[in-house]
């Protein structure tokens, strides 16, 4: 646009010089053309807005440049850049007023340059090309007003939902964390604190077995901080990150937990073949907060592990022969079956959160005096 200005004003004043030979008024054309070159070229120090220097700048631009019009009908070309200049730099109604301005003077320089008299069409095609060209500039304006609150309220929303998504993942990294815990470390501790307790009533009568337990104690806190390091960073269980099978690592597990009050045995349903990582390192923390459950609260004698690997899931079972309980609806995410065992709200809802996270389902049998049964079944194929 500065462009097409400034050569509208140099062929305007060419044409001028051209057509007229050196006369009284030639000198005011040429030092209003310099000066109004000069004054459209520091527009932009006053910035785009319509500030009060702003006005006063475009004011002077249009009054020398209708002196000039008066003085050489040529120069009416010009209007066109200024046209624009007074639309971005005004409101509408305020710009819509200058360009009808500036049209009345177009119509009435080229009505002058007209030889042949009278012509409809420099009455009809100023005004024209005038209303066109404003509708179509502020059409785009307010095109781009909407644009640009448009992508104000995107990145309002990408800046929210990066918020919740962050909210998300420490939401989801607590639940991690407390199910790693409550299936790992609580599980430990009540192991030793068990074996702490056996060994301080028989340190006395039997040392060397009151020996043996804190031994045992030990080898489980060892164990127990293995498997701290490696929740806290997101790694597989310690029974298989050392290479195991799933079915190794629950007999492993069973061997572990079978004490002098609590029998725990294994049994493999189906052929021992690689099941996928996830699946293998949910099974075996649904295991160990399944064992824990029935230490704590079943007061069970005897618990049976038993895997199931059929063509499309694997299926885990826990059953132990304790006092059982009645469990409420089983619906998801009811933490009051926990409640009745206990369990103060953390047992159940981790199981049954990692099996959910597989897209599987879990079952609980259970009834007053007549044990229990857990049933944790994760397709092999189907996501989460």
């Amino acid at each position: 646009m500065h462009t097409a200005f400034f050569l509208l004003l140099g062929a305007s004043l060419a044409r001028y010089l051209l057509r007229h030979p050196w006369e009284f008024r030639s000198p005011w054309i040429v030092g209003l053309s310099a000066a109004l070159a000069v004054l459209y070229t520091v527009g932009p120090v006053f910035g785009p807005r319509a500030t009060p220097r702003r006005l006063l700048w475009l004011v002077t631009v249009v009054a020398v440049w209708a002196v000039l019009v008066v003085l050489a009908p040529s120069f009416a070309w010009c209007a066109v850049p200024l046209l624009y200049t007074g639309l971005r730099a005004l409101p509408t109604r305020a710009s819509i007023a200058l360009v009808a301005l500036l049209t009345v003077l177009v119509v009435a320089a080229q009505l002058q340059l007209a030889d042949g008299g009278f012509d409809p069409n420099l009455v009809i095609a100023p005004p024209a090309v005038a209303a066109v060209a404003t509708a179509v500039f502020v059409h785009a304006e307010r095109l781009a007003d909407r644009r640009r609150v448009l992508i104000d309220d995107l990145v309002s929303t990408r800046r929210e939902l990066a918020a919740t998504e962050r909210r998300e993942g420490t939401l989801a990294e607590r639940q991690r964390l407390s199910m790693e815990i409550h299936d790992t470390l609580a599980q430990s501790l009540s192991s030793q604190q068990m074996l702490l307790q056996a060994a301080d009533r028989t340190w006395d009568s039997d040392p060397s077995t009151a020996r043996g337990h804190v031994r045992t104690a030990e080898s489980i806190a060892e164990r127990s901080l293995a498997e701290a390091r490696r929740f806290v960073h997101d790694l597989a269980p310690a029974d298989l990150a050392e290479g195991g099978s799933l079915p190794q690592a629950l007999r492993a597990l069973a061997a572990r937990e079978t004490t002098g009050a609590l029998t725990v045995r294994f049994h493999l349903d189906g052929p021992d073949v690689p099941l996928p990582q996830p699946a293998q390192s949910a099974l075996l923390r649904i295991a160990q907060g399944a064992l824990a459950n029935v230490r704590e609260h079943a007061d069970a004698s005897t618990a049976t592990l038993t895997l199931t690997v059929l063509d499309d899931q694997v299926v885990l079972d826990v059953a132990d022969d304790g006092r059982g309980f009645a469990p409420a609806a089983d619906r998801p995410g009811d933490t009051r079956q926990d409640t009745a065992r206990g369990t103060r709200g953390h047992g159940l809802p981790a199981i049954r959160a990692r099996t959910e996270q597989l897209g599987g389902t879990l079952t609980l049998e259970s009834a007053p005096g007549e044990g229990t049964v857990l049933s944790a079944a994760i397709p092999l194929e189907a996501g989460p």
